[in-house]
This record gives C-alpha cells, sequence and structure tokens, in this order.
C-alpha cells in the first residue's frame, strides 16, 4: 500500500496565482478535498471514467489526474462508457491513453472510482451500473446540475471547467504540471470556455492558461487539432443540416440523421462543432442541433445567449448542464423532440 498523499510535505495545497496574491475561494470544503485525498492514500488501484463521447473537458481532465496517480505508483484504469468505445478523432492528439482500457475490461465493483464532467449515472453509459457498485464514488464536476450521486462531490458550478477542479486535484496529490498533464488541462479549458471566449472566462482562467501554457505547450498545435480539421464528409454534411434549418422566432434549429452520416462515412463524434455554427444566427437567442447517434437516439445540444436558461430547459426534459449550454437524450422522432423541447423553453 502506498503512503498516504499527505505525508508528501512539499505538496501545495493550492495551484499557485500568477500574480502571487491567494488563491480564490472554492466552494468545495477542505475537508471535501482532505477526504478525497485519504481514499486515493489508502488503496493501489483507482478506476477513473468520464462521460460517453467525451470532449477535451472530460477526456483531458480524467488524463491528467490518471498520470499524477501513475507517478505515486498507482495501478490506473481509466474509460468511457461508449458501446462502440473509441476516443474521438479531434482528440487524439492527447497524452496518456495507454491508461485506457474499453468498458468490457473495467473494474465491476471498483474500490474506488472517481468520475469527471458527468452530473449523472446515466451520463457515465456503460459505466454507470460500475459506478453504482463502486465503494467509494468521487464525482469531480463543474455542472450545476449534478446533484452529487457520488460519495463525495467535488463540485463546482462557478468553475469554467472540469479541468479547473483537475488542476486542483493535480497540485494536492503533489503533482507538477510538466506538457503531458498541461496539454490534457489545457484542451478541456479551452474546450469549455470556447477559446476563451464565454462568460466563464475569469481572470483566474486566464492565469491558469498562463501556468499551463509555461510548460512548453504548443497551444497552435493544440488549437488546430480541436477546430481547424474536418474530414471532407464533413462539409457535406454540414451542407445538408444547414440547408434544412429552421428559424422559429427566438429560436434556430436543425438536426443531422444516421443517414446523413452514412452517405459520407462521418463518425459521430465528428459533428460536435455543427452547434456552434447554428447558434451565430442574429435572430435566434436559442439554438438546437439534435444528433442522432449509433443507437438512434437523439442527442441534443442546446446554446442561449443569455437570456433563456437552457440548462433549467435540459434538465427538466431528463438533461442538464448549464445557463448557456446545455443537453439531454431524446428517445422520440425529431418531430416530438422538438414539440417537448418548444414546451420547455416556453416555461423558461
Amino acid at each position: 500500500m502506498t503512503p498516504d498523499v499527505r505525508d508528501r510535505a512539499d505538496r501545495p495545497r493550492r495551484p499557485p496565482r500568477a500574480d502571487g496574491r491567494p488563491e480564490e475561494s472554492c466552494p468545495i470544503p477542505e475537508s471535501a478535498w482532505d477526504r478525497a485525498l485519504r481514499l486515493i492514500g489508502q488503496i493501489d488501484e483507482v478506476a477513473l471514467a468520464c462521460h460517453v463521447t467525451p470532449d477535451g473537458d472530460a477526456l483531458g481532465s480524467m488524463l491528467a489526474v490518471a498520470f499524477v496517480l501513475r507517478s505515486m505508483g498507482k495501478r490506473v484504469v481509466a474509460s468511457f462508457g461508449d458501446r462502440h468505445f473509441a476516443v474521438p478523432r479531434l482528440l487524439r492528439f492527447l497524452p496518456g491513453q495507454e491508461m485506457l482500457v474499453p468498458p468490457e475490461a473495467y473494474p465491476a465493483a471498483p474500490e474506488l472510482m472517481i468520475v469527471f464532467d458527468s452530473s449523472t449515472f446515466e451520463r457515465l453509459g456503460l459505466l454507470g451500473a460500475n459506478a453504482a457498485m463502486a465503494r467509494e464514488l468521487i464525482v469531480v464536476d463543474h455542472h450545476p446540475s449534478n446533484e452529487g450521486f457520488g460519495t463525495l462531490s467535488l463540485i463546482d458550478a462557478t468553475a469554467a471547467a472540469t479541468a479547473v477542479l483537475a488542476e486542483q486535484l493535480v497540485y494536492r496529490l503533489g503533482g507538477r504540471l510538466d506538457r503531458d498533464i498541461a496539454t490534457c488541462l489545457y484542451a478541456g479549458l479551452v474546450t469549455d470556455t470556447g477559446s476563451f471566449r464565454y462568460a466563464s472566462t475569469t481572470p483566474a482562467v486566464h492565469q491558469m492558461a498562463a501556468r499551463l501554457v509555461a510548460t512548453g505547450l504548443h497551444t497552435d498545435e493544440i488549437a488546430r487539432e480541436l477546430w481547424d480539421r474536418s474530414p471532407f464528409g464533413y462539409l457535406k454534411v454540414l451542407a445538408r443540416v444547414l440547408d434544412r434549418v429552421t428559424l422559429e422566432g427566438g429560436l434556430v434549429w436543425t438536426y443531422v440523421s444516421r443517414v446523413d452520416r452514412a452517405a459520407y462515412g462521418l463518425p459521430y463524434a465528428e459533428l460536435e462543432g455543427i452547434i456552434d455554427i447554428v447558434r451565430r444566427t442574429d435572430e435566434a437567442e436559442v439554438a438546437v442541433v439534435l444528433k442522432e447517434d449509433d443507437q438512434g437516439d437523439w442527442q441534443v445540444s442546446t446554446r442561449s445567449k443569455g437570456t433563456v436558461d437552457v440548462g433549467a430547459v435540459c434538465t427538466a426534459l431528463g438533461g442538464g448542464g448549464h445557463h448557456n449550454a446545455a443537453g439531454y437524450t431524446s428517445h422520440d422522432s425529431v418531430e416530438e423532440t422538438m414539440a417537448k423541447f418548444r414546451r420547455e423553453l416556453g416555461k423558461a
């Protein structure tokens, strides 16, 4: 059994600030961080997970912490619960993927499981059952809709990204930022702040970015991988999707089906950026994109420019998220899905 991480005398309690001032207060009590460190220190194997079809924040946060745990001598098992297990193409540049295992190789009842960027058991997909059987389940997240489904919550709805909390955990475990860890955290930070364009971008966010970039990151290469690369088929599918886009007062919406994707062999994971194109519509306050996944369900992505709380709308429909960005899964047709969404939107 490895020594308790609290015994590492050189471990800073919190990440340093670029300007030397004390770290901003965090809604997570110190007692919660301390208990997390005790749990990690007491076991030899840690099982990590993030939400299905992971984005940069989910996968990046998980891999960053995995690096530190491995450096401590822990056995690390990391995964996400997709039926067709594969890292999305745009995230294949992230280091540490040798620590990933498919869901079928994941412990059925982990002694300690840490989940990242997931607000519900359902968002863990196939690993939801494993999480339910875990003896201890630490939830690291920043979604306001997360009510704390684990045995220990490290949840801060004011954080710009789960990567912010992952950095806290890295430091508290006695880790030091290197280029691999920083690459993973930076991917999460820029993903969830929209390249520092969203309202969640605070001075502390830029200070964290400065710490990460100081390790020698190639930020231009990361940006190219995340936003400036697509297969040719994406352009053809995008043309179809935009051709059917509909503007209804302050709502703009469209959908992309499995048939659309199959015509050009486009994987589901390539659809992530479509909502950011649709949301640019000047006349609309709310944007919605329905994406049919490989199982035939509709993954509904929503965005708001600020007036409407789409997080509340999506929570009412079984999902969750933030005030300006949220989503949920629908098992209905496109027509019925949008009818239900309009009804909830009318209440918002």
